[in-house]
């Protein structure tokens, strides 16, 4: 039956300072004046001294007066440092130990191992073993090939019958790449152990102390007297000890897992705890200090060896980015469209992130690129962007478990990548990767709990039977040099953008200049022709006088056309006055009730309308804020434009409606009449335009350009919808509140 252990305390358990040590060796702490002042209460079974008796006294009190004097003259030559170093081999009674020293707390800290041989470790090995490992790694090309050699060796120089190398991932598991083991012992190749094996303080423990041995599992400690430091007070700190005990929750772990021996190798690149190699066996075994020394080793030059083929991995893909990115760069600055450049690099877009899909928000359009979700979810996940992430990037190979609607897209978007192109407007580039089905084989139910007690008393889990997991909604993580050169990559696209609108301002300058000189040109122009075309109509009206008696109708009909083109003429240049009017003279804002000013305008078209018959509907009408003279002009044309192009019907109709929110009035003016093709309502508004035959309805093409010009100077907007032959509704808004300076020319 398990031992019952406080599973639940084991993230804080106290690993470094567990005042007790393993009780295949003993320990002796000295102060600054070679006092004995703790020792390790197993100090009797291994020199026949009780361990209260020595504290006070000198090394040959513990140790006899020859063992002490050899001790002595070791620590004369050389000054203990923060880790473990071998001094040599001592006799102590009848029995033989390797010493380690090291310094703590003040303290020199002399640990004894208990070793089966009768002379000196010999490091003589040390040097092929290194030699052929190294010559052997130079000719291997991936981390798991390395990895796999690895094992073999340090399983042949320690005698385990199990070495596993396993690597942690982002999330702290780790997971077995290579594995060498004897007959009748259970694999774990490829399989996971998960992150909560190993508590965070354990994990910086592998860091500070590279390798750990535990030689039997079933051992009782042996504990510190006195328990605290006394220099300090305080619990002495083991972390450096090579005979520090271990938790019971680990030591229940082995025993769970079949393993009675352990010994564990920290592979440690830049600093980071990247994996360990870990050997077990089935039945307890000691490994004396220089096999440990030569798998430590090992170890170091294999995580020397896995940092560089990662450097250069890392490296030759940062130029393969690089390459890409500056091929993009060039294809985005080919012209000023920036999101058509854009659509010519989309193949090296994709390959950039490694992706299936892209997409660009910006101007209000979104043009995608690959297999991405739609226009409308793409807009929502931007929506979320801009209010969640502030970021210069985004990134996640997990969207479902961050963004709410995620679980929607994990087919195409299981992973993002999204770079914000403006602080202002949700602009971005996104990159989208597919959700990767991948099933995970633990060592064990990682999940599992056992009850042995009451309710806080656990035991760790006691199955370690493959365990299979299958993830979904995760794609391939995104790596440090593809976020980097990203980062990058929006720098370069920033300027890009930056250059286009200061472009792009240069040219709404140099237009607005050209707009003012052309707009003072018709106004000159339109002024000066409307004498001559009166004078035209005027004496064609003399002609007709004279030839009363007995005309030509030839000539009358010729005299009677130019009145006709020169009054057209005329009603065209009073038009193109009104229109430069319109951006010259200044707004002279005032409330105006729409009812009366619709009103106005029906009473104005009445010699027009003639005895045609028109139903007027006119609906309840609100109160605005505009400059009476231009929005009198916009709604007689809309109402004039109504009643034009419902001449054929037997009977127009012809309404006017209004609705509002919280900003602005929106008006509609329908009619019944010829209608006009929606496809070109984008052109109705611009100066002579036409989407009918002037024969059959006449005007200068002005009138509806005239309208979107005074709506807009109010802050407004004007658009048209219509069917042909179907009727047609021609629709503005105006602002309830005039913003500063719409009341002041343009």
């Amino acid at each position: 039956m398990a031992t019952e252990v406080d599973i639940s305390a084991c993230a804080n358990e106290p690993i470094r300072i567990p005042g007790s040590i393993q009780p295949h060796g003993f320990l002796l702490a000295l102060d600054d004046r070679g006092v004995v002042v703790q020792a390790s209460d197993n100090l009797a079974a291994h020199t026949g001294r009780d361990c209260r008796e020595v504290l006070g006294g000198g090394l040959a009190a513990s140790l006899g007066d020859e063992a002490a004097r050899r001790v002595a003259a070791e620590l004369a030559r050389e000054t203990p440092g923060q880790r473990p170093s071998y001094l040599g081999s001592v006799t102590i009674g009848s029995g033989f130990y390797d010493l380690l020293v090291h310094a703590a707390d003040g303290l020199t800290m002399l640990e004894f191992e208990s070793v089966s041989r009768s002379k000196a470790a010999d490091f003589r090995h040390l040097y092929p073993l290194i030699g052929n490992f190294l010559s052997a790694l130079h000719d291997t090309d991936t981390i798991v090939e390395m990895s796999r050699l690895a094992a073999r060796e340090v399983k042949r120089v320690s005698g385990y019958g199990r070495v596993l190398v396993y690597r942690f991932d982002d999330d702290g598991h780790g997971h077995v790449i290579a594995e060498e083991l004897d007959s009748g012992y259970h694999s774990y190749l490829h399989q996971r152990f998960p992150a909560s094996d190993i508590p965070a303080q354990a994990r910086e423990l592998y860091l500070s102390s590279r390798i750990r041995m535990i030689p039997d599992a079933g051992y009782t400690p042996s504990r510190l007297v006195p328990e605290n430091n006394p220099l300090t007070g305080l619990p002495t700190d083991l972390a450096q000890s090579s005979l520090r005990s271990v938790s019971p929750v680990h030591l229940q772990y082995m025993r769970n897992m079949g393993t009675h021996a352990s010994m564990s190798v920290s592979l440690v690149v830049k600093g980071r705890l990247w994996g360990l190699i870990s050997c077990h066996n089935a039945e307890p075994r000691f490994i004396p200090f220089e096999a440990r020394a030569s798998c430590e080793q090992l170890g170091q030059i294999l995580a020397l060896r896995i940092e560089s083929r990662e450097d250069s991995d890392e490296y030759h893909h940062r130029l393969e980015l690089r390459r890409i990115l500056v091929s993009m760069l060039s294809g985005l600055t080919q012209g000023p469209d920036f999101v058509g450049n854009m659509s010519g690099v989309a193949p090296q877009l994709l390959q950039f992130a490694s992706a299936s899909g892209a997409a660009i928000l910006f101007e209000n359009r979104v043009t995608r690129f690959g297999d991405t979700p739609e226009e409308d979810e793409i807009r929502a996940l931007a929506a979320w962007l801009g209010a969640n992430s502030h970021a210069d990037l985004f990134h996640t190979n997990a969207l479902s478990s961050v963004y709410p609607d995620g679980a929607r897209l994990q087919r195409n978007a299981s992973g993002v990548l999204a770079l914000p192109i403006s602080r202002i407007h949700n602009h971005y580039l996104m990159w989208f990767r597919p959700e990767q089905l991948h099933t995970i084989e633990w060592a064990g139910n990682p999940h599992e709990k056992h009850a042995a007690g009451p309710a806080r008393m656990l035991t760790p889990r006691t199955s370690f039977d493959t365990w299979r997991e299958t993830v979904h909604g995760t794609s391939m993580p995104w790596r440090g040099s593809e976020l980097e050169l990203a980062l990058e990559f929006r720098t370069s696209l920033l300027g890009i953008v930056l250059e286009r609108a200061e472009q792009m301002a240069e040219l709404a300058e140099e237009l607005g200049r050209a707009n003012k000189e052309l707009e003072a040109f018709s106004y000159s122009v339109s002024h000066d022709l409307r004498a001559p075309l009166r004078h035209i109509v005027g004496f064609s009206d003399l002609l007709l006088e004279f030839e009363s008696g007995d005309p030509s109708e030839r000539r009358v009909r010729f005299l009677r056309n130019i009145k006709d083109s020169a009054r057209f003429a005329g009603k065209l240049v009073d038009d193109l006055l009104s229109f430069s009017q319109m951006g010259r003279a200044s707004l002279r804002p005032s409330r105006i009730d729409m009812g009366d000013l619709v009103q106005a305008c029906r009473e104005k078209l009445a010699m027009d309308i003639g005895e045609r018959r028109i139903d007027w509907e006119i609906g309840e009408l609100p109160v605005v804020q505009a400059d009476p003279s231009f929005l009198q002009l916009a709604v007689y044309n809309l109402l004039s434009n109504a009643v034009k192009y419902t001449a054929p019907r037997e009977r127009a109709h012809i309404s006017v409606t209004a609705e509002q929110n919280e900003s602005e009035f929106v008006f509609h003016v329908r009619d019944n009449g010829v209608g006009f093709n929606r496809e070109y309502a984008h052109k109705l508004f611009a100066v002579f335009q036409r989407l009918h035959r002037m024969e059959d309805f006449q005007g200068t093409g002005i009138g509806l350009a005239n309208v979107r010009r005074i709506v807009e100077r109010h802050g407004g907007r004007v658009w048209a919808d219509g069917v042909p032959d179907g009727g047609a509704v021609f629709s503005f808004s105006l602002p309830r509140q005039l913003s500063v300076g719409q009341g002041v020319a343009c």
